[in-house]
C-alpha cells in the first residue's frame, strides 16, 4: 500500500489549500492496491529459492516491522456500502465470507483459521487483533450519485454522504469500525484493471469529517476478469495458464472474496499506515497481505498458485465458510517468518 505523508490532513494550512496538497500527492504516490495474480514487487526481495520454489520467505529476506500505530483490537463491525446495482446472490456470498471470520463452526480449513494468523499481529500494549468481525450497516447507491466513474477523491465523498445521508446513515464508529466500497461491475474507479483491484487507507478529515479506515474493491465482471479475478481467470501475459473453476459459480465475485480479505487483513493490523509494515520507505510499505500476493496453497510462489483442494464438481477452493467454500490469499505470519494457510501441508 502506497502512503503519504499522515500529518497532512492535521496541517493549519486552509482547508481549500489541504485539499489541494491532498490531491497533488494522490497522483505523486497514489495508493497502491492489490492484485491477485503474481508480480514484481521493487519494494520487496525475490523469495522465489530453493528446489521447493518456497515462496512463503524467510526472516533473512523480509524485515516485518511494528512501528508503533494503533491495530484493531476491538471487536471489528464491517460497514458496507454497496454503490451501483448488486445481485442479491452476489452480496450473499461476500457476506458470507465476512460472516465466516468469525465462525467456530466451519469445517477445517476454515476462513476463522485463515484469520487467526491476523489476529497474532499486537499493538503496544501487547493486544491482539480482535478475532470477531461482524457484518455492521449496509447502505446502499443503486444510483451511483458520484457517477459511473470515481478517483481515488471521490471514494472518500461516496463514504462521506453515507455517513452523513438523511436517511438511515451509516454509524460512524472511528475505533473498531472499517468501512468497505464496494463498487458493481458498471462502475469503473481511478486506475482499476491497471494494476489496481482494491486499496485501503483511512478517510482525510478534510473531506469526509473524521479518520476512518476504508478500503475499496471493484467489480471486475465486465473489466478486467484475467486481472482481478484470478486464478478464476487468468492474465494474457501468462501463456498456458488455464484458469480454475470457481466454488461458488460466479467468476467475478469469488474474485473479489480474495481481495476484500487481503485488504481486511492490512486495516487490521495497519489501519493507520503507521503499524506492522516492511520496507524502508513509508511512503511504500508492504504489508502482511502483500508479502503472500499470488499464494493461495503451500509451495506456491512465482505463478504457482500452491496446493489448493477440489470439490466433487471441480471447483477450486482452500477454506471452507459457513455455507460457502472460498480460495483466499494466504497472509504473512511474523511469528513463523513466511505466509500461512489453514490449509497448509506442512
Amino acid at each position: 500500500m502506497n502512503r503519504w505523508d499522515l500529518n497532512i490532513h492535521r496541517s493549519t494550512v486552509p482547508p481549500l489549500i489541504t485539499l489541494a496538497i491532498i490531491t497533488i500527492i494522490l497522483f505523486i504516490h497514489p495508493t497502491a492496491a492489490w492484485r491477485p495474480w503474481p508480480h514484481h514487487n521493487p519494494n520487496t526481495t525475490n523469495l522465489e529459492f530453493g528446489p521447493s520454489k518456497k515462496y512463503e520467505g524467510s526472516s533473512e529476506f523480509v524485515k516485518l516491522r511494528y512501528h508503533m500505530g494503533p491495530v484493531l483490537t476491538a471487536d471489528i463491525t464491517v460497514h458496507i456500502i454497496w454503490y451501483g446495482t448488486w445481485l442479491r446472490t452476489e452480496k450473499k456470498i461476500i457476506l458470507d465470507f465476512i460472516n465466516s471470520i468469525s465462525s467456530t463452526t466451519n469445517q477445517s480449513p476454515s476462513v476463522s483459521g485463515w484469520w487467526k494468523t491476523v489476529q497474532l499481529y499486537t499493538d503496544q500494549t501487547g493486544s491482539n487483533i480482535s478475532r470477531t468481525v461482524q457484518v455492521g450497516e449496509q447502505k446502499n447507491d443503486r444510483l451511483m450519485s458520484y457517477g459511473k466513474t470515481l478517483t481515488r477523491l471521490s471514494v472518500q465523498s461516496v463514504i462521506k454522504s453515507a455517513i452523513s445521508a438523511k436517511t438511515k446513515p451509516l454509524p460512524i464508529t472511528s475505533k473498531s469500525g472499517i468501512y468497505l466500497l464496494l463498487t458493481s461491475e458498471d462502475v469503473y474507479v481511478q486506475d482499476f484493471c491497471q494494476n489496481v483491484c482494491g486499496f485501503h487507507y483511512f478517510t482525510f478529515p478534510s473531506i469526509v469529517g473524521y479518520t476512518l479506515p476504508y478500503a475499496w474493491i471493484g467489480n471486475s465482471k465486465k473489466q478486467c476478469p484475467g486481472a482481478c479475478a484470478y486464478p478464476f481467470a487468468v492474465p494474457d501475459y501468462i501463456p498456458g495458464l488455464k484458469p480454475v473453476k470457481s466454488p461458488n459459480g460466479d467468476v467475478a465475485i469469488d474474485g473479489m472474496i480474495s481481495v476484500i480479505a487481503h485488504e481486511l487483513a492490512e486495516m487490521a493490523s495497519d489501519p493507520l499506515a503507521n503499524a506492522w509494515y516492511a520496507g524502508q520507505d513509508p511512503v511504500f510499505p508492504v504489508e502482511i497481505a502483500d508479502l503472500c500476493e499470488g499464494i493461495y496453497g503451500t509451495g506456491g510462489g512465482g505463478s504457482y498458485t500452491g496446493q489448493m483442494m477440489n470439490d466433487g464438481d471441480g471447483a477450486t477452493y482452500n477454506m471452507h465458510g459457513i455455507k460457502r467454500r472460498f480460495l483466499v490469499q494466504w497472509v504473512w505470519n511474523h511469528v513463523l517468518n513466511y505466509c500461512t494457510g489453514p490449509n497448509a501441508l506442512d
